[in-house]
């Protein structure tokens, strides 16, 4: 039999034997026709077993506490949040954007890296365990958002997703916090569970989809009012006719004081610094 370590023996808080002993012992068994059967495998460690259209629940459920689990060991307390587009270029490559108007918002690239600095020079100040930057970890304002994350000396989250057309996490993310997600569901509750703040950047279907997630979440009071703000006035106007919504009565006319917008970031920074929840109550 393996031997227990006294360290072993001292972070343990059952008398079981632990799990991981358990699936290294079984690397080391003999070979037979029955212990070469899936039927033998651990099934903690039965990738087949583990991918099976029963174990969804399972599967839903470790996407949602690896991550909490890991941010809660490193102390994360809150994030800014930011959405935004993968395609939208630094200025750097606004040559090679695809449309002209990708090359217009390039400016944003640089308004976000800014942003993500400012903000994580006041994450510093806790010792990065408040108001630290979180994307989706890829191309795009996400890039930008880690990279001044990085510029700033701070960590950074990236909530990265496997897509058909893969792509690498971006080299700002903090390797430790860099994670990846099969379900989108999961994903979005993550970008919400410690959000301080949230900025939505220019961006196409992926944006829009988390933007109203969380636009949804905070006016059904399933989520506290947090600073929400859009970068982009004449962007976000132009594909998006949120008057119309309101004079429908689709909306209420107070759900658009919801948003803010801004153009830089200073403007955004500004907005966080002067936040007052609505619906806290006030001192007499």
């Amino acid at each position: 039999m393996q031997e227990i370590s006294m360290t072993e023996e001292e972070e343990r808080n059952h008398p079981f034997r632990d799990s991981q002993q358990d699936a290294r012992a079984a690397e080391l068994r003999p070979d037979t026709p029955q212990t070469r059967a899936p039927a033998y495998r651990l099934a903690f460690t039965d990738q087949e077993f583990l991918l099976r259209e029963e174990l969804r629940p399972v599967r839903l459920q470790l996407e949602l506490l690896k991550p909490q689990m890991i941010m809660d060991a490193r102390g994360i307390r809150s994030t800014i949040v930011m959405f935004g587009g993968a395609r939208i270029p630094s200025p750097e490559a606004r040559d090679t954007a695809r449309t002209p108007t990708l090359a217009a918002l390039s400016r944003y690239y640089d308004e976000a890296r800014s942003f993500a600095r400012m903000m994580t020079e006041r994450s510093l100040r806790s010792y990065g365990v408040e108001n630290v930057i979180c994307t989706g970890g890829g191309p795009g304002v996400m890039e930008a958002g880690n990279q001044g994350a990085h510029d700033a000396g701070g960590v950074s989250i990236g909530l990265s997703i496997v897509l058909p057309h893969e792509q690498a996490p971006n080299g700002y993310v903090t390797p430790d916090l860099c994670f990846n997600f099969h379900y989108f569901a999961i994903r979005k509750m993550h970008f919400l569970m410690r959000a301080k703040a949230i900025t939505v950047f220019p961006g196409g279907f992926g944006t829009l989809d988390e933007l109203f997630e969380a636009l949804t979440l905070i006016q059904t009071g399933r989520m506290r009012r947090i600073p929400f703000m859009l970068f982009g006035r004449e962007f976000w106007q132009d594909i998006i006719n949120w008057q119309a919504l309101a004079e429908a009565g689709t909306i209420s006319p107070e759900d658009l004081d919801l948003i803010r917008f801004v153009e830089t970031a200073d403007e955004a920074v500004a907005i966080i610094d002067g936040w007052q929840d609505p619906c806290a109550p006030c001192d007499d």
